[in-house]
């Protein structure tokens, strides 16, 4: 940490505003080194800085928060990220930490307990809104002598990836996707042409019957 014990702090988050005002609410507490509003400029400004805490929204263009996480941690282990997204679905938050994320909180989180986590996660500490500790526990505590269960094809899928998986598994036009998850028809598209690609199918039926067999659906 810089002089003074303030924790140094990247904010990683696609709308602008709302970045402006994380860092209105942090004030004099954090040092804020730098901002980004997708993968590719995430990686880059988080490299580039070495901040001790990067706050990170798990849903990005391009992406999402769990490819910052394993693409950081591949070269500099020692950054610590900090999840604040809207989103506390389950899958969004196991797959953020299972890449390496020291805590998960929600953006209706106010600004002195969003202090508090950036220097508890600054310090060493794991820290979640207290709605979501119970199922991040109930998760990793499965099968208490082995690891949780892994689908190497699933955990290649980004946390946007496997929303848009589900609601096309589901029978939903590429329209309703989009106004479900409040994105373009053409963002949606981009996702299912990424999914099919890298789970290796060529069409939809194959995706619906891919998902079905995991009860994904």
């Amino acid at each position: 940490m810089t002089t003074g014990g303030r924790p140094r702090v990247v904010l990683v988050d696609d709308h602008r505003l709302f970045r402006a005002g994380v860092r209105s609410e942090l004030g004099d507490r954090v040092e804020v080194l730098g901002e980004a509003g997708d993968v590719a400029e995430a990686v880059e400004v988080i490299t580039a800085s070495g901040p001790d805490v990067v706050i990170l929204d798990v849903h990005l263009p391009s992406g999402g928060g769990q490819a910052v996480v394993e693409e950081v941690k591949r070269t500099d282990p020692s950054v610590r990220f900090l999840a604040l997204s809207v989103s506390d679905a389950p899958e969004d938050v196991i797959a953020v930490i299972r890449a390496g994320a020291r805590g998960y909180v929600t953006k209706n989180i106010a600004g002195d307990e969003l202090v508090e986590a950036v220097q508890r996660v600054a310090g060493g500490d794991a820290v979640f809104s207290p709605r979501l500790a119970g199922f991040v526990l109930d998760a990793f505590a499965a099968l208490p002598d082995e690891a949780p269960p892994v689908d190497p094809e699933l955990d290649q899928l980004s946390a946007r990836e496997r929303e848009v998986l589900r609601l096309i598994a589901r029978g939903y036009t590429y329209k309703e996707v989009a106004r479900e998850l409040s994105i373009s028809a053409k963002t949606v598209e981009s996702h299912v042409s990424a999914v099919l690609r890298k789970l290796q199918l060529s069409t939809r039926h194959q995706l619906s019957r891919w998902a079905a067999e995991r009860r994904l659906i």
